[in-house]
């Protein structure tokens, strides 16, 4: 990853974090589906606006498809799932519950881009599915609603790492900025029937509130969407998901210090599971030494002029 990818996503990673804060703040002002189509509503506006700027256009007949699936899916499933999810779990938890997405776009691409399931990726997902049971009977205390939470957290997930497998291709047809500008767009539209509710929400809401919707559409969305899309552009989509490994980290350092939340410790033993289970995916067996007799059978075609030589 050059420099310019790596700042790009670094800037992702920190707003996405972000995000997970501001989402558990407002929700005692807004629902669900209401939240996501304002973040999407502001972010449109303000994507339009740059891709207006800078006359990039509409994208090429090719890269419909993509933006339209990873609209509805990433932007739009995503967040209402997340924000429905956080409203049943603390911040920290679900950004660690999200993050087994990177393992879900490894197993997509072994089944989608015939890639293959290799031994250490079966183990990864083993342990990153441990871990989410681990959180949820830690969230649980007994209920129903916190488990709920976690599995929405996970369906959050899988749409996440679907949209980046979608949208990796697609990037070959359009720019990042068209990209991400019509697939908030399609997200917004796709959670058009909540616009009513928001209506009626944000007259309730107070002004703190309404920012925090103002600041999801403007930073998390609009500004992070384009520079995750930047770099997954110069980059590949393993590469990316694993810098988003970090994002948990900032999240529960986020949450202790503007919300005063903590996981409990089972939590954050389950997380910390769900994040080795991705760790683990991505690991490398060391490359054994050969001998030399293996290097002469790994190079048949120089025995002859060795030969040769040596009878000179």
């Amino acid at each position: 990853m050059d420099g310019r990818a790596l700042a790009a996503a670094s800037v992702t990673v920190v707003l996405w974090a972000s995000s997970f804060i501001s989402i558990r703040s407002s929700a005692a002002h807004f629902d669900p589906g209401p939240l996501a189509f304002g973040r999407l509503a502001v972010a449109s506006v303000v994507l339009g606006a740059f891709l207006l700027i800078r006359r990039e256009g509409l994208p090429p007949r090719q890269a419909w498809l993509g933006i339209a699936a990873s609209g509805v899916l990433w932007f739009g499933a995503y967040m209402v799932a997340l924000n429905w999810g956080e409203r049943e779990v603390d911040a920290g938890t679900a950004a660690m519950v999200v993050n087994v997405g990177p393992i879900l776009m490894a197993l997509l691409g072994g089944w989608l881009l015939k890639e293959g399931f290799p031994p250490r990726l079966m183990a990864g997902v083993a342990v990153s599915f441990a871990g989410a049971v681990i959180v949820g009977v830690a969230t649980s205390s007994g209920e129903d609603t916190s488990v709920l939470g976690v599995l929405l957290c996970l369906l959050a997930a899988v749409v996440y790492a679907v949209g980046v497998v979608l949208q990796k291709p697609t990037l070959k047809h359009a720019t990042p900025l068209q990209v991400t500008t019509f697939g908030a767009l399609v997200g917004a539209l796709a959670c058009l029937p909540f616009a009513g509710r928001f209506a009626a929400q944000v007259s309730r809401a107070p002004e703190s509130a309404s920012l925090q919707v103002v600041y999801l559409g403007v930073f998390p969305t609009a500004l992070a969407f384009s520079t995750w899309a930047y770099a997954i552009s110069r980059t590949t989509a393993g590469k990316m998901g694993a810098t988003t490994y970090a994002v948990p980290v900032l999240v529960v350092f986020m949450s202790w210090l503007f919300l005063g939340e903590v996981p409990n410790w089972l939590s954050l033993v389950g997380g910390l599971l769900c994040l080795s289970g991705v760790a683990v995916s991505r690991m490398r067996g060391r490359t054994r030494d050969r001998s030399p007799r293996e290097v002469l059978k790994a190079r048949p075609s120089e025995e002859p002029e060795a030969a040769q030589k040596s009878t000179l």
